[in-house]
């Protein structure tokens, strides 16, 4: 009884997930079918595991006491209530936690760094990443170089560049990796306000949370903007803007990196789901 319920805990948690809007926040939105799946793989399982339950009680009060409770070698109650317990412990986190929605203060409590090495890029566990969204790790270097230059022939011939949620990552992607081929053009996209305070000088980027395939490969993307007539912006303040790419030397990660000259810019509603996902 115990597997049923778990197991029917399982498909009304991913139910819930996709009816809440809050799948979203977990994984890339082209995975949801994984989702989907998994929740009728849990609910024929969960139906199995209730048609045994039924069949051994009718045999238990046929036979009295019969103790084929067998478990995979979890003979011993404490081993069994440990199975359940990890079993049961994604579906607590999944109903009783809140999701965080992500604004500016995870940006400053983590710091941001360019991602120069692979040993740089965040948290070596978690594959936190910062302004470029890199997905070489999934690919090997001819197939990368090879998707690259084929996405990059969609953008090159035009010389206004428009950001979409759909395209979002793969443009970033693409002008961190080849930013000669983009300078000079005009691009307009959409993102929140981050101002990155170093000694001296405070810097305005404008960011997007993306998840290229699940939350653990999550980051903040985005460009350095210099704003018209030195307009200033709060933190989270969601903009549209419009203006040219140039690439220019920032001083805090010692190179040279790709940066907007706002030529329009304009607040504009946060939007309902924050984050950008990869198109593969």
């Amino acid at each position: 009884m115990i597997r049923f319920l778990i197991l029917i805990g399982y498909t009304t948690l991913m139910m819930f997930l996709q009816v809440s809007g809050r799948l979203n926040q977990y994984i890339n939105v082209h995975y949801r079918y994984l989702a989907i799946i998994s929740m009728a793989l849990s609910f024929i399982l969960a139906i199995v595991q209730l048609i045994l339950w039924n069949k051994e009680e009718d045999k238990e009060s046929t036979e009295h006491h019969h103790h084929d409770e067998h478990d995979h070698g979890l003979d011993k109650p404490y081993q069994r209530g440990i199975a359940y317990l990890l079993l049961a412990l994604p579906l607590m986190v999944g109903f009783l936690f809140p999701t965080v929605s992500l604004d500016t203060s995870i940006v400053e409590a983590k710091g941001f760094n360019f991602p120069l090495s692979k040993e740089s890029v965040g948290d070596p566990d978690v594959e936190t990443q910062y302004l470029k969204p890199d997905t070489s790790i999934y690919f090997d270097k001819t197939d990368y170089d090879k998707q690259m230059k084929q996405a990059l022939s969609h953008y090159i011939k035009d010389d206004h560049v428009k950001v979409t949620e759909e395209n979002y990552l793969e443009v970033m992607e693409l002008i961190y990796n080849y930013p000669s081929e983009f300078i000079g053009k005009t691009i307009t996209y959409k993102g929140f306000a981050f101002n990155a305070a170093q000694k001296e000088q405070s810097d305005l980027f404008v960011f997007r949370f993306g998840i290229i395939h699940c939350v653990a490969d999550s980051g903040v993307f985005g460009l350095l903007t210099k704003m018209p007539d030195g307009q200033t912006f709060e933190n989270n303040e969601w903009l549209e803007l419009t203006g040219t790419i140039h690439s220019g030397y920032y001083a805090p990660f010692k190179r040279e990196i790709p940066m907007v000259d706002v030529t329009k810019v304009t607040s504009i509603e946060e939007p309902k789901n924050q984050y950008v996902y990869r198109s593969f």
